[in-house]
């Protein structure tokens, strides 16, 4: 099926008019927002698009990013939020319908399955978990309630990401066997130094919560606002940044989990600042029938944005933010150097072969056109937006989207994966029949 910019553009403006009918359509449904750090804001940026969404309430550990979310709230819809004092006064206000957990990772499964045993709806950020087994809980809590999980990689979300699946299920690209895909960055913010605010300290922020079930330190305000940045909460750019590549893999090529991961890096650079990497490079390869090499550095912004390119033997797809490329593959036999070797009598014996003069030989066949590389640019909705689509569809018609807890605990279960194999550098092996890493 040919894909023209035209269609292209309509797979945007479909699901942007499906959601407007189903938010017109629908009652109110009430959220609270558990951590208002800066893609919380962004979250209920974009959550508040949608009239059928309401922000009742949020929690955060630091008072300035509490009091931004309330002004947030009100300038955008002219309502009062509640501030909680804890998350589990969240979880045990039945008047909430659904949290967006936006915490450090070493909340998140304790988090969403209180949350979910309490009967309310979870759009979690990625990475779903912290560690690898902890999927597993939320997958059970999830089937055991009947609550809804969406995890936010919002990227398949895209009118872009839909297509490019779309192009290699229909067969345009062949055979694909093998995947690229890098997210670098070359900054101090890049890689996670932001700035901290002058009133923090601990008037402003509560240590205590932020901790949680990482153990007990004294306060550090750079742990606390850049969290990332540290093993005790993060992953680092496995469970930040690659994390978000295996899902729009997985995506895009129908695929569970990789059987083998061998990854490597270091920490280069930015050795002040963190103990987890800032360069990684890992290939993990899928029994589908494909490997995939993923990289990212804190030191080069070469594609400083998340790109991928899917090799197949019919041609190859670029896949970027909001851009898409497709180009075929010009193949032609040519064992013209190889003959040339043989006696004379055998060389000319193979040119006067018809199959080697259609493979080896098109001047001798009729003039034809070869389709060139096409581009495609997306227009509409901000992804996030789109994603919360989604997620409250899920929400009215109790069926889940397709980034459930299984496709979650599959693309964090990854990242787990390759930082396992930087720690011991040996290679780590999926137990599909336990679905974790294997022992």
């Amino acid at each position: 099926m040919e894909f023209s910019r035209r269609s292209f553009l309509e797979v945007g403006a479909a699901m942007s008019a499906s959601m407007n009918a189903t938010v017109a359509a629908n009652d109110r449904i009430r959220f609270a927002c558990i951590g208002c750090g800066a893609r919380a804001h962004e979250l209920m940026a974009a959550l508040m698009v949608h009239p059928q969404a309401e922000i009742a309430g949020v929690v955060d550990a630091y008072r300035g990013r509490r009091e931004r979310a309330l002004d947030r709230i009100k300038d955008t819809r002219g309502t009062m939020a509640r501030v909680y004092r804890d998350y589990r006064e969240v979880i045990a206000d039945k008047s909430i319908d659904a949290v967006i957990v936006a915490t450090p990772d070493h909340w998140h499964k304790q988090m969403v399955v209180e949350a979910l045993r309490a009967g309310k709806d979870v759009y979690c950020e990625k990475p779903l978990t912290y560690r690898s087994s902890e999927g597993l809980e939320v997958i059970q809590a999830a089937r055991e309630t009947g609550r809804i999980v969406q995890v936010g990689s919002q990227g398949m979300s895209t009118a872009t990401q839909v297509r490019a699946r779309q192009m290699i299920q229909e067969g345009r690209l062949g055979q694909v066997t093998m995947v690229r895909a890098a997210y670098n960055r070359n900054t101090a913010s890049g890689a996670w130094i932001y700035p901290i605010p002058p009133d923090a300290g601990p008037e402003t922020v509560d240590w205590a919560m932020f901790q949680g079930p990482s153990g007990k330190r004294e306060l550090d305000l750079a742990r606390f606002f850049r969290w990332r940045c540290y093993q005790d909460y993060s992953g680092g750019i496995a469970t930040d940044l690659f994390v978000h590549l295996c899902t729009t893999i997985h995506f895009l090529m129908d695929a569970k989990m990789p059987a083998k991961v061998m990854a490597m890096g270091g920490l280069y650079r930015w050795k002040d600042s963190r103990d987890v990497p800032d360069t990684l490079n890992a290939v993990l390869e899928y029994p589908e029938g494909f490997t995939v090499n993923l990289s990212s550095t804190f030191n080069n912004q070469s594609s400083s944005e998340a790109s991928f390119l899917f090799l197949g033997t019919e041609g190859t797809l670029s896949v970027g933010w909001g851009e898409l490329k497709y180009w075929p593959e010009g193949v032609r036999e040519d064992n013209r150097w190889i003959v040339e070797s043989w006696p004379k009598r055998l060389e000319a014996e193979y040119w006067r072969d018809a199959k080697v003069q259609k493979a080896e030989m098109p001047g001798l066949g009729k003039a034809r056109l070869v389709e060139g590389g096409t581009e495609w640019r997306e227009q509409g909705q901000d992804a996030s937006i789109v994603h919360f689509w989604h997620f409250l569809n899920s929400v009215q018609t109790r069926k889940p989207y397709w980034e459930d807890a299984v496709a979650g605990h599959h693309a964090a279960a990854c990242a787990h994966m390759v930082n396992q194999s930087v720690r011991t550098g040996r290679l780590v092996g999926w137990d599909f029949a336990k679905d974790d890493i294997g022992s």
